[in-house]
């Protein structure tokens, strides 16, 4: 099969596209024919081992994994010999830890695997998985978000922000979207209930107090967003570089955390339901073919893709 392989870290260019092994199935994996993948920013950072702590679990010297690509979507070409799940021909979409997905096929457990929501295209499915379980686990499991709160969201117009509007609008919530100028649109498409643009005005000194504060940016200090806060308000930092989510994860108590997402079945059901019902829409920014993921990688590296990236086979 075809794939993009890098074995040092660098620059987009430092990926090649390579013949290699289609990937072995164990008893418990599925084997997808990718249809599109999605590139997130955990690519970028693993590409360049950046921030270098990163490279504690990725490489020291060199990476450990040789393909990057953490969701795809597509067909099930071969099952395990304990998955009872699916069989081939199916249409999924899913996620894994090792990643793999910019190749033609990827293996992934079927844990991590689910039947993807006949609504939605091959390219919506692929923008879904990790972006969507971290603005669903940072509201919900961290943020305890309920009906009626008051809810910002620091970064709304990005991949993981425009999950995060649609998912706290699903709960009830009453939903501030903190963007640019060029993305107020966006966020108020996929239903904020108010906007602020960071460019013209600072949202810390209005005034406001929120119940939840869901922070993809990491761009203000900490005191800032701990006096946003409501009485019993609560901060998630979804972003910021290792040193301020591992302060945060020393020093803010119950108020304010950190935390990374975790794949699991469990959620990836919970966002079809939302996905099928029309609750949540990918945000699509840009579509690269096969043979442009080096430029989709350059582009999530300059940091301003509005929604999601996706890579279409």
């Amino acid at each position: 099969m075809k794939a993009f392989v890098y074995e040092r870290y660098g620059s987009p260019g430092v990926l090649e596209v390579r013949e290699v092994d289609r990937p072995p199935v164990s008893d418990r994996d599925v084997l997808i024919r990718v249809r599109a993948s999605c590139v997130n920013a955990a690519d970028w950072h693993f590409l360049t081992g950046t921030p270098r702590v990163l490279r504690l679990v990725a490489g020291l010297a060199k990476p450990k994994r040789r393909i990057l690509g953490f969701d795809v979507a597509g067909t099930v070409e071969a099952v395990g010999g304990t998955v009872t799940r699916y069989q081939t021909g199916d249409e999924v979409f899913a996620t894994t830890d090792d990643m793999g997905g910019f190749a033609e096929y990827m293996c992934v457990s079927e844990d991590l695997t689910v039947t993807k929501p006949a609504n939605l295209t091959h390219e919506d499915a692929a923008a879904v998985p990790v972006a969507a379980l971290t603005a669903l686990q940072g509201l919900r499991d961290q943020g305890k978000i309920q009906a009626g709160q008051k809810v910002l969201i620091n970064g709304a117009s990005g991949g993981v922000g425009t999950f995060a509007v649609q998912i706290a609008k699903s709960f009830g919530a009453e939903v501030t979207g903190v963007c640019s100028t060029s993305n107020l649109d966006t966020a108020r498409s996929i239903g904020a209930d108010h906007v602020m643009d960071y460019t013209k005005e600072d949202f810390v000194s209005i005034g406001e107090r929120y119940d939840l504060i869901l922070d993809i940016v990491g761009n203000r200090p900490l005191a800032d967003f701990r006096r946003m806060l409501t009485q019993y308000g609560i901060y998630v930092a979804a972003a910021g570089g290792p040193i301020r989510m591992l302060w945060i994860g020393m020093t803010g108590g119950r108020r304010m955390v950190s935390w990374v997402s975790r794949p699991n079945q469990q959620d990836l059901v919970f966002l079809r339901k939302l996905l099928e019902a029309g609750e949540v829409k990918p945000v699509i920014d840009r579509r690269y073919p096969f043979y442009e993921v080096p430029d989709a990688l350059r582009y999530i590296g300059e940091g301003h893709a509005r929604g999601k990236v996706v890579i279409t086979m």
